[in-house]
């Protein structure tokens, strides 16, 4: 049974329907790549499976089970957010206070609430930074406070948009070491980005928005060999799986060899073939 779903979902956000008949099915401990442009329905999308946004038309379903006016607390507690803009989350003095913010308001107990600080500042390296203004910080460190966010809630589904947006390398070589170990943890990602390297990297599975409507969903490497899906998205298929396809080509790698996901997988296959 999936662990978050929707049937028909459709919303109207700034005088535009942003999301329109979304049906989509998340599954436990899956990574998914929600891929598509600027502006195709993504972010209108997330704040709906959060429970910030209700839908105009359609349902959401949690565990099966219809998520209504009263059970989007529980969908908010359930699927956490990191927003692609550090300030447009971030609302608290201090660092600690900023992490505290999520479980003081589900009423925990103040030790619990200190515990979960503490885990979630340890979590993302943020320990020295417990007492300084969020505001004098840099953009990765921001971002890195937003995880430590939802850390601090214990949300079993985490939906990261754009969240490699404004990282300089050394900052997407942090996130993404976060990310397997969220991943190895058996949390449930959904990573909302148009950086298709980064997609092909990182999901399981790849569903594709455009103009409000999925367009396609399946294993990363079948839709980005989908050129009509990446045409009608207005995307370019991953630098990887085009290096990957030239050297198939010109006989260099097995004919039957899946693409690698990363370059380290590329090198280990090349140095395969040559053994």
């Amino acid at each position: 049974m999936p662990v978050l779903e929707t049937e028909n979902l459709g919303i109207t956000f700034g005088g535009l329907r942003a999301v329109e008949n979304v049906h989509f099915a998340l599954e436990k401990e899956q990574i998914m790549g929600l891929i598509g442009p600027n502006g195709a329905g993504k972010s209108t999308f997330f704040l709906c499976l959060n429970g910030v946004l209700a839908p105009e038309r359609g349902e959401i379903f949690l565990d099966g089970k219809p998520v209504g006016r009263k059970e989007r607390k529980k969908l908010c507690e359930r699927a956490g957010i990191v927003f692609q803009n550090a300030d447009d989350q971030i609302i608290a003095s201090t660092v600690a206070a900023e992490v505290s913010f999520g479980p003081m308001n589900l009423r925990l107990p103040k030790d619990e609430v200190v515990r979960r600080v503490d885990h979630a500042l340890d979590y993302m390296d943020l320990q020295a930074f417990r007492a300084r203004p969020p505001h004098e910080l840099s953009g990765g460190e921001k971002k890195r406070v937003t995880i430590a966010d939802i850390l601090a809630m214990q949300s079993e589904i985490i939906l990261f948009d754009e969240p490699a947006a404004s990282l300089d390398p050394a900052g997407e070589e942090r996130l993404e070491a976060v990310l397997a170990r969220l991943s190895d943890e058996g949390r449930t990602l959904v990573i909302s980005t148009h950086d298709m390297d980064f997609a092909f990297r990182w999901a399981t599975r790849a569903v594709v928005f455009a103009s409000g409507k999925v367009i396609a969903d399946g294993t990363p490497e079948a839709v980005f060999r989908d050129a009509e899906t990446l045409r009608r998205a207005h995307l370019r298929p991953p630098a990887l799986l085009e290096i990957f396809g030239m050297l198939r080509a010109r006989g260099l790698v097995p004919a039957d060899a899946a693409c690698p996901r990363s370059a380290a997988e590329l090198e280990a296959l090349l140095d395969s073939g040559r053994a």
